[in-house]
């Protein structure tokens, strides 16, 4: 046997001997984008696109955010790209400024509802008992209760402020994150680690946080993406109702109510009849992409993989 075939045979102690490099987290998410389908990436695109604009509204609006101008229902044209509303507003800028206002409110309703629902789940689960059967009769109630319905009663007695709009619907949406946490978490609190950590005299606060909450995190996160589009259309439903988020501020409900009667004149001018329609497609594809996203990342969770 000469030297060159030697150095090509097989040997399981050098194969033993390689050491492995393990991928970090930044890795395992390049490959999983790369292997992404046109779906995810489309929702991503998306969900980023209306980020910057949200995040860099002063920036890209030509103008501000309540400016009125002489002309009410202004045609397009140079001075405004998509004409002004019924007031004499440039459309163009309400869109714009609408994307920040609109996802602001519901992202900060989306967390706030997470954090007392899913609170309140673990604590539930966790605890069981007295307290489980009152925290769920109670969520119950809430449940059972049209929240749209429940919304517009609400906000009529107590005013259609920001504050109360984010508080109102992050209440009413915490019941559903409430089910959904306690679901999950219910068959986590009997596995043995988490009957180890009481043992050793954990506290709850640090058995949910490090034992329960990380192993219930993919269907949470899940749902993290579908509670905010359901809370983002309450908002802009509530807005075109009259009693979601009040002018000036910019709101893309309110946009579709504010410029409702172009519709009628599209036959006469098709771009004054697409006014109305483009805050209600700004609603339709935000919520289509966060859809996908969510969609994506469920099957990334589940462990099953596509068969090629």
């Amino acid at each position: 046997m000469t030297a060159n075939d030697s150095s090509n045979t097989y040997s399981a102690a050098s194969e033993v001997g390689n050491i492995r490099k393990r991928r970090s987290r930044l890795d395992r998410i390049r490959s999983s984008l790369r292997k992404a389908p046109f779906s995810a990436w489309f929702g991503m695109i998306v969900v980023t696109g209306y980020v910057f604009v949200a995040l860099f509204a002063p920036l890209l609006a030509p103008y501000g955010e309540a400016q009125i101008f002489p002309t009410p229902f202004a045609p397009w044209g140079d001075d405004h790209r998509l004409g002004t509303d019924q007031i004499g507003r440039d459309v163009l800028t309400r869109l714009i400024y609408g994307a920040r206002n609109t996802m602001g409110i519901a992202l900060v309703t989306t967390l706030l509802s997470f954090l007392v629902g899913g609170g309140l789940g673990l604590v539930a689960a966790i605890s069981r008992g007295f307290i489980d059967q009152i925290l769920s009769r109670f969520v119950d109630i809430l449940m059972a209760i049209p929240s749209l319905i429940f919304a517009l009663v609400l906000l009529s007695i107590f005013g259609s402020t920001v504050i109360n709009l984010i508080l109102i619907i992050a209440m009413l949406d915490a019941t559903r994150v409430f089910r959904l946490t306690r679901s999950v978490a219910v068959n986590v609190v009997v596995m043995d680690y988490v009957e180890a950590a009481r043992l050793r005299g954990e506290k709850i606060g640090w058995t949910m946080r490090r034992e329960i909450l990380p192993n219930i995190m993919p269907p949470l996160v899940a749902e993290f993406g579908l509670r905010f589009s359901f809370v983002f259309l309450t908002i802009a439903a509530l807005s075109f109702l009259g009693v979601g988020i009040q002018p000036p501020t910019a709101d893309w409900g309110s946009m579709v109510r504010d410029n409702a009667s172009l519709i009628q004149f599209a036959q006469y001018d098709l771009k004054a009849g697409l006014t109305p329609l483009l805050p209600a497609a700004a609603i339709a594809l935000l919520t289509v992409a966060v859809n996908f996203i969510v969609d994506w990342f469920l099957h990334q969770t589940s462990g099953l993989r596509d068969e090629h």
